[in-house]
């Protein structure tokens, strides 16, 4: 009877990589505000509604003085178009004027023409023109008196009626500008508006101021339609 030999593994099967746990994250440490953070941020916020409460107002106050500046040039020339109305009645009174005393007539024909400005745009001009219109308003109401027929004439009637109208206009007109000057004034002058009106070159605005000696200079119409 023979022996079965007895056959042994050869080769042994190890492992060949041994997975090891990942490394565990730790958790990002989280940032805390500290108190030099939190006083600079807040100074941030002011600065940055100082900064915007300036634009605004700036802006607004800007808005305000190119109106009142506007309303000013408005009124302006609203005494120039009277001015002008009250130049073209001299002018018409002094033309049929001619028909009695042609010289004299056409002496204020021609000082209307000189001396006549057509757009005032400051108040020395206002008064200037004033000061014009009362003396050849005299040297005309002077050729009236000397002919009696072109006083009781209905066209001077008439025109002297329109120049009286005008008359009143300019008074009314000259009012309405020294309101507006007024308040354009107050908006320059105070603070802090003087600022931006400052940065801006808005100046003050001349007043169109009349005295007693400058009134009696004005034509006085209801003394002439009186002596009709």
């Amino acid at each position: 009877m023979t022996q079965i030999t007895q056959i042994t593994p050869i080769i042994q099967i190890t492992p060949i990589i041994q997975i090891t746990p990942i490394t565990q994250i730790t958790p990002i440490t989280q940032i805390t505000p500290t108190k030099n953070n939190k006083t600079t941020m807040t100074t941030t916020v002011i600065i940055i509604i100082i900064v915007v409460i300036a634009v605004w107002y700036f802006v607004s106050t800007q808005r305000d003085l190119v109106s009142k500046d506007e309303l000013c040039k408005n009124a302006m020339s609203q005494i120039s178009v009277q001015l002008n109305s009250r130049w073209d009645a001299i002018l018409a009174l002094a033309k049929m004027a001619a028909q009695y005393s042609q010289h004299e007539s056409e002496t204020i024909i021609k000082a209307v023409e000189a001396r006549r400005v057509n757009n005032v745009t400051t108040p020395q001009q206002v008064e200037a023109q004033q000061g014009e219109i009362s003396s050849l308003w005299s040297r005309l109401m002077a050729v009236a008196e000397s002919y009696p027929d072109l006083k009781a004439a209905d066209l001077f009637k008439d025109a002297m009626g329109g120049v009286k109208q005008y008359e009143e206009n300019v008074r009314m007109a000259r009012q309405i500008y020294n309101d507006t000057a007024t308040k354009m004034n107050r908006t320059v002058r105070q603070w802090p508006s003087s600022i931006v009106a400052g940065l801006l070159h808005f100046d003050v605005k001349d007043y169109l101021k009349i005295d007693d000696d400058k009134k009696s200079q004005y034509p006085n119409l209801d003394e002439a339609f009186a002596k009709k």
